[in-house]
């Protein structure tokens, strides 16, 4: 299969097309960078926001777009998520006019605003951030245009992420920063809240059996599908890390709109990575 993968140099990017070159892919990778991405594949240069007429071809006619690109993807509140919205629609548009058969969109939870519970490919959307909105808005227009252009549409619902931390902008990125400078307590909540966690290559793995698929459509949960509370999490990373930093319970308010327990529901995902033959556990 052809790949093309925008946002290649990501924090998500860098291992989703490592993930597809280790499965026999032939991947095209689109960035404004590229100092990180795979040297197995193949760097496209046009602009994917030129609306160029032939912008499909001269990225190479790809049979699957992995569309990952998208601007600060960790400042929620920042207005480049509503200024960019028309600029990733009218890409993913043209691609579908220029001959594109199969889409993959990565998106987030943040699409439904507050939850309670597991979210399901049905569950109601509200989002409460710009972040939110703009993902949320752009899965709204591109699933009319797939379905009028009959391309395949897979809309990729990730949640809470850990792994390759010294890129990744949670809270274990501050815990290995602090640790680092020998701080010993890490103010933090109650860590009652329970969230649904995917390290990055987890998470790259489920992106890639999505893509090379085409069974399982709409969206798709990519997530454990089992809630763990942050402070199990946090205490599990201190030990796998060996980290002397303790966490300071209480020290630091919950957030106000933090949900007591949200998660994804597996259910398509577990579908796709049973009849992945480069599963893991397969």
């Amino acid at each position: 299969m052809k790949i093309l993968v925008t946002g290649a140099d990501g924090y998500i990017g860098r291992h989703v097309v490592a993930e597809l070159l280790d499965r026999g892919c032939e991947v095209i990778a689109s960035d404004l960078r590229n100092e990180g991405i795979d040297p197995r594949a193949h760097v496209a240069e046009a602009d994917i926001f030129s609306e160029d007429p032939e912008l499909y071809k001269r990225l190479g006619s790809p049979d699957v777009l992995i569309h990952l690109a998208w601007r600060n993807g960790f400042d929620h509140y920042n207005m480049s998520h509503v200024d960019d919205l028309p600029k990733h629609y009218r890409f993913l548009a043209a691609m579908m006019d220029q001959g594109l058969p199969q889409l993959v969109v990565m998106s987030t939870m943040h699409e439904v605003g507050y939850y309670e519970g597991a979210i399901g490919e049905d569950t109601p959307t509200k989002p409460l951030t710009p972040y939110g909105i703009a993902k949320n808005a752009l899965r709204e227009l591109t699933e009319v245009y797939a379905e009028k252009k009959g391309v395949v549409l897979q809309w990729l619902r990730g949640y809470y992420l850990l792994g390759d931390d010294a890129r990744n902008n949670s809270v274990f990125s501050r815990m290995v920063k602090l640790e680092a400078e020998g701080v010993p307590v890490l103010p933090f909540t109650t860590g009652k809240n329970k969230f649904d966690f995917i390290t990055v290559d987890e998470l790259a793995s489920q992106i890639a059996a999505c893509a090379m698929q085409t069974e399982v459509t709409g969206i798709i949960n990519v997530c454990s599908g089992v809630p763990v509370s942050l402070a199990e999490k946090a205490e599990e990373f201190i030990r796998e890390h060996n980290m002397k930093i303790r966490l300071g319970y209480g020290e630091f308010p919950d957030r106000a709109d933090a949900s007591p327990a949200v998660w994804g529901d597996p259910e398509k995902i577990n579908t796709i990575m049973q009849h992945d033959k480069f599963a893991k556990n397969s």
